[in-house]
Order: C-alpha cells, then structure tokens, then sequence
C-alpha cells in the first residue's frame, strides 16, 4: 500500500508508531500534487517549504517523545476563504489580490494544536458564490473522476484534493450545500456540522447565518478525526455554541440497529435522476438491513427552499462584501474622487457571479421590497425548520440524496444560473434550518461518477450522523474506490 492509499486515522497513528514520518507523508502528497495538479487545479497555493518544515518540526518532536495531537503530523488542505496568519487569503477573487492575514482563524489554531500540517489553500467559486468551482478567478477545477466535468462548489478545490490523494483530509465551508454537493460528486464524504458548533471566526463572511466550516475526508471515521480536532465553543464567534464537545470517535461503533431513519417523500420527486434515484434507494435498503428502522416523513415546505435561501443569502452577501471597497483590502483601481475609485475596484475586482448576487441582495433589501422578499423569506425559513423539528419527533435523522445528479460537464450550466441554483435544492434547507448532514458515497452511474447518500441530524448529533455513516461504510466499499487519475488512468 503506497503512503497516500492510507486514511488519515491510519496515517495518524503510524507517524505515533514511528512506522512513517510526516516528513514522508507530506512529501508524497507534494508529489502527488505536482503530478496531478496542473490538470485538475484543485489548489490556489501550495506552501511546500513551509509543509516540509512544519513536518520536520513535528518529526523532532516525536522524537523526543513528545505528543503530537489527534492529526499526528498529517497533511491537509484548507479552502482559500479561511485565513492563516502570513499567507495569502483570496476568496478565489481579484478583490484580495495581495490581502496576507495577520491572524490564524479558530479552525487554524485548532489543527495546528492537533499537529496537523498545511499543504495549501484550496481552489472555490469566488467568496464560495456557485456550485461548480467554474466561478474562480483562478481557473476552474476539474473532477478527479473525469476531469471533463466539475467537482462541484463551492469547496470544490478541497474535495477534488481529497479525491484525487492530494491531502489526506481537508476543510471547506457549507453555506448551501458547498461541502456536501461536492462530496457526492467527486466519492469523498463531506461533514456540514450544526450551525454553532465550529468557530466562524477567521472563516470570510459570505452569509453569515448560513455559514458553517466542516470537513472532507475518505470515510466517516476520519470525518470524527477531523470534527473532533476543530469543534468547540470559541468566545471570539457570538454564534459559537456553548455545548460539550462528544467523543466523536467512541460514537462511530454503536452500529444502526434500532435507528429510526426517516425518507422524506419530497426528495424523491421531479428532477432527480434515475441512476441516483436508485442508489439511493438502495443506500437506505441497506441501512434497513443492519437493523435500522426506515419511516417514512413530510418535509412540505422544501419546494420554498431554494426561493428562501437565495433571497436571504443574497441579502446577507450584499451586506458583508460592501466591506471590499478598494480601501480596507486588497485591490485598488484609481479613480478621480473615492467614489470613482470604489467604482473601479469593485468593477475590476469582483467576477460575475458575485455582482449578480450583490444585485440581487441589494434589490430585496431596499425600500419598499425588505417586506415583500427579505421578511417573507424569513417566516419560511422559520416554516422549513418547523418541517425538520416535526419529522425529529419521530426519527434519529433522515436519510436522502445529495444532489439530484451526477458531476456535469464544464460549461454545460454557467450561462443558466437558476438551474445552477435548482442543483443546491436537496442541500439548501440543512442549511436555513441550522441543522447537521453529511454525505457518503453510495454509489456510481454508467458513466462511472460517484453518487451521494445525505444524513441529515438533529441539532449537534452529529454522533448519530457520523455512526450511521460509519456503519453504512463499514458493509461497503463505495469509499474505497479511487479515481482512475490517481494511477495514471485519464
């Protein structure tokens, strides 16, 4: 088995053992990233000397005998909108050309504590505005399973590194679905946890009610690793929770049976295709058969999803981003008096889809129409997270799909952003409700792309969510199966 065949848990405990060093480690996913990244662009920047010798120095401490932490002197990426301390921080947008942070965020502190080692930033739609990671101003990443189709976004970077053996593990960020819809397209599994429960602070607001940091990795058990290294309450967030951080990793043996797993009629309906249809529906027959017990619930307001979430989301964009004037951050373009000047950078720095959003935001925010959409969206979103708290009166989770398809092909939606938009309905209401979901693959299609299994939980069980995960992955092997690009394959 090469090094990068491992799973992070493993990786963890042999540099413990001594049996590899993270040095090596970290060199062979160097390497892998120099083989592979040039075609699928899932990095923005790649630190390696600051890598090697962060795993260097955490060699030396071995050594001595010293502990390492829970991540051992592993190597993992972080997606371009969380900021470490002297590194660049771009959002994947011209608007941060040249921004270097002066601080770690929270998530940074805490991997660092757990001995983890940084390879790099990891690609995004710009300020995490898609569902594809075509809206980058870098460059578009490409799916490790064919890189003719997107890995989908908007932490689309970080799931195609975790894919394609680039990082043993990584973070991303959920607004709408942005770790869990690329999850199911590129085979990985994609942790959102509850709203609350990861620190936010050093994460760049894109909407700040909605946001939430969470985890890629290759199985449910490296998702507990992960979670378990950068949960808990931090006094310089205001939505930081207060709760006692569980043992996520004691929690992934409990097996299913006796769980009441719910199937929501209303994911099941127009629009879903039927390969994913069926590997779903086959996903959830097998949690049936370790002893789980299948009911079916109502979700009746999800239709109102989508409408809801990009009113809000919008509305909340247009507010963080007026901070990016060309004053405070980043680029700056002349102009004959300050207006002139934020006009041009504003201009200049953002890509289109972010001016959409802003547009959009500014629009249902502005006099006369806060009531009639902001306000509106707001009591259906309160409606949404009734639907969920009822259907929790009778089940542990729910189980569903991830996205109503397979990987697209690049290009194929970018001149259509509503049906951009309609891809994010499975994942979108997690999101207003504040709630936990994870995805796992399932399965593949004829054309050999990966398919993806939604849990979604109650507020922090995440426990729940990653044990039913654990057990579903524990009878199958759809997470062990490696893109063709890994071995030379096109």
């Amino acid at each position: 088995m090469s090094l990068l065949e491992q799973s992070l848990s493993d990786a963890a405990k042999a540099v413990r053992a001594g049996t590899v060093s993270s040095t090596e480690l970290t060199r062979a996913a160097l390497d892998a990233i120099e083989r592979l990244d040039p075609t699928l662009r899932a990095y923005i920047s790649v630190d390696a000397d600051g890598a090697l010798a962060r795993a260097a120095q955490l060699d030396a401490r071995r050594g001595k005998g010293e502990p390492l932490g829970l991540l051992g002197g592993v190597p993992v990426a972080i997606k371009d909108n969380m900021v470490v301390r002297g590194g660049a921080t771009t959002c994947a947008s011209r608007i941060l050309d040249g921004f270097v942070s002066p601080y770690d965020a929270t998530v940074i502190e805490r991997l660092r504590e757990a001995g983890a080692v940084f390879l790099g930033k990891t690609n995004m739609d710009e300020f995490a505005m898609g569902s594809s990671t075509e809206n980058s101003a870098v460059a578009a990443t490409r799916n490790p399973w064919d890189t003719g189709r997107v890995p989908g976004g908007s932490s689309g970077g970080s799931a195609a590194a975790v894919a394609a053996r680039m990082a043993f593990g990584a973070l991303g960020s959920d607004t709408g679905g942005s770790i869990r819809q690329p999850a199911s397209f590129c085979g990985v599994t994609g942790l959102k946890p509850t709203y609350g429960r990861v620190s936010r602070y050093g994460l760049v607001a894109f909407a700040s009610s909605l946001d939430q940091i969470g985890t890629f990795s290759r199985d449910g058990r490296d998702a507990a690793l992960l979670l378990g290294a950068i949960a808990g309450h931090d006094p310089r967030d205001s939505t930081s929770v207060k709760e006692t951080v569980p043992d996520y990793g004691a929690a992934l043996d409990g097996g299913v049976a006796g769980l009441r797993v719910g199937m929501p009629a209303e994911y099941f309906g127009e629009g879903i295709s039927a390969e994913t249809e069926q590997a779903v529906r086959a996903a959830i027959a097998k949690l049936n058969d370790l002893g789980a017990e299948v009911v079916e619930v109502s979700l009746p307001h999800l239709d109102y999803a989508v409408a809801t979430y990009y009113i809000i989301c919008t509305a909340e964009a247009s507010s963080n981003l007026a901070r990016y004037d060309g004053v405070r951050y980043g680029r700056r373009l002349d102009g004959e008096g300050v207006h002139d000047m934020y006009r041009a950078s504003r201009e200049a720095g953002f890509g289109a889809e972010v001016k959409r959003r802003i547009l959009l935001g500014t629009y249902v925010l502005s006099a006369g129409y806060y009531d009639a959409y902001y306000l509106k969206a707001l009591k259906v979103r309160t409606l949404i997270k009734a639907d969920f708290d009822r259907a929790f009166e009778h089940v542990d989770c729910i189980a569903a799909p991830t996205s109503p398809t397979t990987a697209f092909r690049l290009g194929e939606k970018l001149d259509d952003p509503l049906t951009m938009y309609l891809l994010d309905i499975y994942t979108i209401s997690v999101n207003l409700a504040g709630l936990p979901g994870i995805s796992v693959p399932c399965g593949f299609d004829q054309a050999g792309l990966p398919i993806g299994l939604q849990l979604i939980g109650k507020p922090f069980d995440e426990p729940t969510l990653l044990r039913a995960a654990h057990a579903y992955q524990q009878a199958t092997d759809w997470q062990r199966r490696v893109p063709p690009i890994v071995d030379g394959g096109a």
